[in-house]
């Protein structure tokens, strides 16, 4: 069993901004992540019809598990995403694949973006490889979006992900993939 637990801090982003990456703290972010989430956009994220109080309810539960847990990712303290982290074999797509030692198992949701940053999330990738991988025993990240969210699956094919098969979770049909320590140290060093 992998820990999920990240390294709060920050760290450099590869273009002179600044990556922090935090617990998230419901008092302050609620609000904010409702925001995010109730977005057409955010639709695989499965809350848009969701109120404040439910997401509240809902990262609270998480905030309760030593095996999942949620980041609010910022860049210059301007937040910029949702991450969550699991220990797959601690969770429901445990039933759907055989995991492994050394898997982590992440979502991640950006937030609205004012402009169109071209490459922001391989390099958000890129930047939180180091935090992702801080932990020698994790050997590859899994992630398991939406299996018709075809603008997810082509961005896992360009990061250089290995997709497993179409996998049935209560809440979706799921495309599993892995992203190899390797792949993830390569996609680090290109955007560091």
């Amino acid at each position: 069993m992998t820990d999920a637990r990240l390294v709060e801090g920050t760290r450099p982003f590869g273009d002179g901004r600044t990556l922090g990456v935090r617990l998230l703290d419901l008092d302050r972010d609620a609000p904010l992540v409702h925001s995010w989430v109730r977005e057409e956009r955010a639709r695989f994220w499965g809350m848009t019809d969701h109120t404040e109080e439910q997401v509240r309810e809902i990262y609270g539960f998480v905030d309760s598990l030593s095996t999942h847990h949620a980041y609010l990712l910022s860049l210059d303290g301007v937040p910029v995403a949702l991450l969550q982290t699991y220990e797959p074999a601690e969770d429901p797509v445990a039933e759907a694949y055989p995991a492994q030692p050394g898997d982590l198992g992440i979502h991640l949701l950006l937030a609205p973006a004012s402009s169109h940053e071209p490459g922001f999330t391989p390099r958000l990738i890129g930047a939180l490889g180091p935090v992702l991988l801080g932990n020698p025993d994790v050997q590859r990240i899994v992630v398991e979006p939406d299996a018709g969210n075809e603008r997810a699956l082509g961005l896992l094919a360009r990061l250089g992900c290995e997709l497993g098969p179409e996998i049935d979770l209560p809440e979706k049909r799921a495309q599993l993939a892995f992203l190899p320590r390797a792949a993830l140290e390569r996609l680090t060093a290109a955007h560091a």
